[in-house]
């Protein structure tokens, strides 16, 4: 971008923005979809459309009505991206954002299968966002599987496994950092001081490199569908992570599982090249912070409030 590109103000880069993406997605644009998109006058339309095409000469063809992209378009204000655009569509079809915020004219047909909602608090997530901002600990009401009790933790972190958010925190009782899903936290009481340090959480700390490629098990075919799935090159896919999450992926992905009658090589589709390092990466991790913590425990007399 250059210097007169830094220049403009925020709405403006916005509204240049807005008109390569309908030009991109839709192959046209009106001065009307500038007025009713951002609430603006018929002459400002009229001048962003006018400033835009000096900025970008040749990028826009008149039409009858408004204008279409050239043969020669290339976007200078947006960065096309489909993965963007398919997860806008996702979150107005689920109501997490209003479909107005789609710059659609006429929202292409599309159906989305229903997620299984975990309901998680505001009120709740709102008190272990203010425990990770102040370094502080909260007593909490755990429902794990196992049962309901009350566990006090420091949190200092929050992480998506695919399905389920985790607050990352020190476990006060197991001296030990976990995951603690925040669909089962149905209480949280007063924040109390409480000694730890987020940077001794190795495990969270610890990034492992994931070598995914298509399962053996797959004719040529279709590991060749399995490739363009997932964009690989040369028939693999490396994903980096930290090794508190990569056991829920590769849980979540039946990496971990072999090839069964229930559980074919067209069903399980990917494998895990280095599974076994992988857990050995996360393993270490764990015995690095538990070694780390014993120390501390030894030098300063624990990090238990």
């Amino acid at each position: 971008m250059s210097d007169t590109d830094a220049r403009r103000t925020w709405t403006q880069q916005r509204r240049f923005e807005f008109l390569e993406w309908k030009m991109f997605w839709e192959n046209r644009v009106i001065r009307s979809d500038l007025e009713s998109s951002f609430g603006i006058s018929t002459p400002q339309a009229s001048v962003d459309l006018r400033n835009y095409r000096e900025i970008a000469p040749g990028n826009l063809e008149p039409t009858a009505r408004g204008y279409r992209s050239s043969a020669k378009f290339k976007p200078r204000f947006l960065i096309p991206s489909a993965d963007r655009l398919l997860l806008q569509l996702r979150a107005a079809l689920s109501g997490v954002i209003p479909k107005s915020d789609l710059w659609f004219r006429e929202v292409p047909p599309v159906e989305v299968a229903p997620d299984i909602a975990r309901s998680v608090s505001p009120e709740c997530l709102r008190q272990l966002l203010m425990a990770m901002r102040e370094r502080v600990g909260l007593e909490i009401r755990y429902h794990a599987l196992t049962g309901a009790r009350r566990r006090a933790i420091a949190p200092h972190a929050l992480a998506f496994d695919g399905h389920r958010w985790h607050v990352r925190a020190w476990c006060c009782d197991k001296e030990d950092f976990r995951d603690f899903v925040l669909s089962r936290i149905d209480e949280i009481g007063e924040t109390k001081p409480v000694q730890f340090d987020p940077e001794h959480d190795i495990e969270w700390a610890t990034k492992v490199m994931l070598r995914l490629r298509p399962h053996r098990g797959l004719s040529p075919e279709q590991s060749k569908a399995i490739e363009l799935d997932y964009g690989m090159v040369d028939g693999r896919l490396e994903i980096e992570m930290r090794a508190s999450l990569a056991f829920y992926f590769i849980r979540r992905m039946n990496l971990d599982l072999p090839a069964s009658a229930a559980l074919t090589p067209e069903r399980l589709q990917l494998e895990l090249e280095n599974l076994d390092t992988v857990f050995a990466q996360i393993q270490e991790s764990k015995e690095k912070t538990k070694a780390l913590v014993t120390d501390l425990k030894n030098t300063h007399g624990g990090h238990k409030q």
